[in-house]
């Protein structure tokens, strides 16, 4: 089968021929039908290091997937072969305290899970390529009735992430707060969908892009603003002078996150979302009185289960560009580029 690998530390990805994996006890080989290129997958092609992350290469690419059941090794009882699933992408231990709970992103007995710190297509063969395997069957979620893989396979980061992140912040998001979204991206734009799905905060959008601003328009934003030296101030404008009472950085660049510091209520959230390697002082004046600076990444087993039936109600969707497997390379270059509208996905 075709796969899009990256072979070697800060290298670009090559397609080449791979054989095609078989289950074995517990474990569940898919067919693809959808895998989402993100922006990490350019730090791990470009920034990474040898030695940076305990993973051995090569392995293939893709960390958001989704498809059907292909085959099954024996002892698995949830899926069949034939199901529609997405796959939960943190692959953690499956046993201690946070994997109990569904989150393995913040697996707290790394030694024992498939790979540190990742999964599939985070040092373990991903999903741009025909088949994937998946270790255990507690890592696929059902496709709730009628959705497409392709439509799922994003919503498995591009949709979980930013809704652990918004949900951690419910209680400050009521009818009378205002939540500014930075960076009306891949992750941003479903951000921005989901605020305004389950709360009744006012949305104020900052891009440095023209489209960005209106796609966060078209997407029910209460207010959208060019992210230059005037947003803080014109963010305190549109609050009375208050600041906003959640600040979501889904770009993570220095300049962001000062803006979003800035932008902040006393008592506010805000999260670093975005991988852009920014970072700013702290210290007891940096920020408004009590403002809580947090980072979070990916999400829970059971908020992909309420994210996908979201979706499946019409209440968030992700804007997607896609291409074939063959065109896997030219969709990285393309997100690299800016040019992929919303989220790229690959469709072998």
């Amino acid at each position: 089968m075709k796969a899009l690998r990256i072979m070697d530390w800060k290298s670009e990805p090559e397609l080449v021929e791979v054989a095609k994996p078989q289950p074995g006890p517990g474990q569940v080989v898919i067919k693809v039908g959808g895998a989402g290129a993100c922006h990490s997958d350019l730090h791990v092609m470009h920034d990474f290091e040898p030695g940076m992350m305990p993973w051995t290469m090569p392995f293939t690419l893709g960390h958001e997937n989704a498809g059907w059941v292909d085959s099954v090794g024996a002892g698995v009882t949830t899926v069949a072969e034939g199901d529609a699933v997405a796959v939960y992408g943190p692959w953690g231990c499956g046993k201690c305290e946070r994997c109990r709970v569904g989150v393995e992103s913040y697996c707290e007995n790394q030694a024992a899970a498939p790979v540190v710190n990742g999964g599939g297509g985070l040092g373990l063969d991903g999903g741009m390529a025909e088949y994937l395997l998946i270790p255990f069957e507690r890592l696929l979620v059902r496709l709730p009735d009628g959705m497409e893989p392709a439509t799922a396979a994003p919503l498995t980061d591009a949709g979980l992430t930013p809704y652990h992140a918004i949900r951690r912040s419910w209680h400050k998001m009521t009818p009378t707060s205002t939540v500014v979204i930075i960076g009306v991206g891949g992750l941003g734009h479903v951000g921005l969908q989901l605020v305004k799905a389950t709360t009744g905060a006012r949305v104020i959008a900052v891009d440095n892009r023209k489209e960005a601003l209106e796609l966060a328009t078209s997407m029910g934003a209460d207010h959208v603003l060019p992210s230059d030296d005037k947003a803080a101030g014109a963010i305190k404008d549109l609050t009375s002078g208050h600041g906003a009472d959640v600040v979501l950085d889904f770009v993570g660049a220095t300049p962001t996150m000062e803006l979003a510091r800035a932008a902040a209520r006393p008592l506010g959230d805000v999260t670093i979302v975005g991988l852009a390697g920014g970072n700013v002082p702290l210290s007891f004046f940096t920020q408004p009185y009590e403002v809580s600076i947090q980072t979070t990444y990916w999400g829970a087993h059971p908020e992909l289960v309420e994210l996908l039936d979201l979706a499946a109600r019409g209440q968030v969707h992700v804007e997607t560009t896609t291409y074939p497997l063959d065109q896997a390379l030219q969709a990285y270059h393309d997100l690299k580029d800016g040019k992929v509208r919303g989220r790229a996905v690959v469709v072998p």
